[in-house]
């Protein structure tokens, strides 16, 4: 339901765009006066806000003013009895959508009001759809005809359809986030948002703002009322991935979105209803988290009411072959996609594939793009896989008689894998840190140490 403000110095004028607008199915507020329309706007986030020009002490000049300041998305129409050219030149400049001369006629202002409000929520679709033209990258890669992968197609359809929250377990690569958009995009909410989160790549403040939204001054940075992911997914999904990186604060708040369907953005007063489907993924044990103390137990039941666990690549080998064509044609653009031999097929199907549905793709990619001809052989899957391979053996299997610097050891360990992660993803350290299984925060601070040691 869009919010409205309406400001106004004459009481008669309130009523009747109150009594007009909730007719026409919006959440209205009123204001009597320029302060009591800043308090209102600081305390929340409307769509629209009609205020009158001329009033006293603080007139509609300034309530534009501090909209444009404390809430930029808002839209604010202008109405007035004492219309003048200045005036009107102002308050366009200033950022006002419209500008109406009372007495006006209902209809008029009816669809100035839906037009504005239609122009909004265009603005508010766009930005999903750049963030879900990123996001749905990859979407096609999910194929197989294995039965590992056949159970989990079965799994998807039916759970689907239900309002019921699901947890997505696998190791990184093996296509987490491609079941929480295949369910997504099976059920009824297919044609509203769905948001993709990724808990492990921000700090704890800034993670929380951008679930639920922040209200000016609540942190620093926050310059302007922000609305959150939760509220732009309302009727949609929402999508947690990394969420056994979340602290402790954070889970409490996820699991009152659970299980009461609302929250407080932050720095903000007022309860915010939403009507989300809620999906998350991990790639660790959150049994064992909960054991450790670093995950709420309440939560974990909440998260696991339908849990869909994605095999490892090894353990679906049957699907080899078609995700090897599938990433031939995908990186071949315009030209004809390359042929494997038998051979080299089966030199695929022997790789163990550490990184799993990921690592297949970036080797497949690199042979595209380093393999000289139009048929991919043997020789040549051996040699890539040999170099994206996995590292030498990092820690001996016996202590040596003259012993070992234990510290120094697994400091070169760390350092090691740390380098063989960035290397294998391209330098993309989101993606580096989900192949070691750590979350962005701990990735990072792990590499800050050597990189000022060195």
């Amino acid at each position: 339901m869009n919010q409205i403000l309406v400001v106004d110095d004459e009481k008669g004028m309130r009523d009747f765009l109150s009594i007009m607008l909730k007719k026409e199915g919006y959440g209205v507020v009123t204001a009597e006066n320029g302060a009591a329309a800043l308090k209102a706007v600081q305390d929340e986030i409307f769509d629209l806000v009609i205020t009158d020009v001329k009033m006293p002490e603080l007139d509609g000049i300034a309530v534009l003013k501090a909209v444009k300041e404390v809430s930029p998305e808002t839209i604010v129409i202008m109405v007035t009895a004492f219309a003048t050219t200045e005036t009107a030149v102002e308050a366009m400049k200033l950022g006002a959508y419209d500008y109406i001369t009372k007495p006006f006629k209902v209809d008029e202002i009816k669809l100035i009001i839906q037009k504005a409000l239609e122009k909004r929520s265009l603005r508010k679709e766009n930005i999903l759809l750049r963030r879900e033209i990123v996001s749905r990258a990859g979407f096609e890669n999910f194929i197989g005809k294995s039965e590992p992968m056949q159970r989990i197609f079965s799994l998807i359809k039916q759970v689907a359809d239900t309002k019921s929250t699901v947890l997505i377990t696998g190791e990184s690569g093996t296509g987490k986030e491609l079941v929480a958009r295949a369910i997504h995009f099976n059920s009824a909410r297919k044609d509203n948002a769905f948001i993709t989160v990724n808990c492990g790549a921000l700090p704890e403040t800034l993670l929380e703002s951008e679930l639920f939204g922040s209200m000016k001054g609540a942190f620093t940075g926050a310059v302007s009322n922000r609305q959150g992911l939760f509220e732009a997914a309302n009727g949609g999904t929402i999508f947690l991935d990394e969420i056994s990186s979340t602290t402790p604060a954070l889970q409490i708040k996820l699991l009152r979105v659970i299980q009461e369907r609302e929250f407080k953005r932050v720095g903000g007063t007022t309860d915010i209803k939403v009507d989300v489907r809620l999906l998350a993924a991990t790639n660790r044990d959150l049994q064992t988290e909960v054991k450790r103390g670093s995950f709420r137990e309440d939560l974990y039941y909440r998260l696991n009411v339908i849990p869909i666990h994605l095999p490892l690549l090894r353990e679906r080998k049957d699907d080899i072959p078609l995700l090897a064509d599938f990433f031939l044609k995908k990186y071949s653009s315009n030209r004809e996609p390359k042929k494997i031999t038998p051979e080299a097929i089966k030199a695929l199907m022997n790789h163990p594939w550490p990184g799993n549905v990921r690592e297949l793709e970036n080797t497949i990619e690199r042979m595209v793009i380093l393999a000289a001809g139009d048929t991919i052989e043997r020789e040549q899957i051996q040699e890539i896989i040999k170099d994206v391979g996995p590292c030498p053996e990092l820690v001996p299997s016996d202590i040596p008689d003259a012993g070992l610097d234990l510290e120094a050891l697994l400091e070169n360990a760390e350092k090691t894998l740390l380098k063989k992660a960035l290397e294998r993803t391209g330098g993309v350290k989101t993606e580096a840190a989900k192949l070691l299984g750590l979350s962005f925060r701990s990735f990072r601070h792990r590499l800050q140490k050597y990189d000022s040691s060195s």
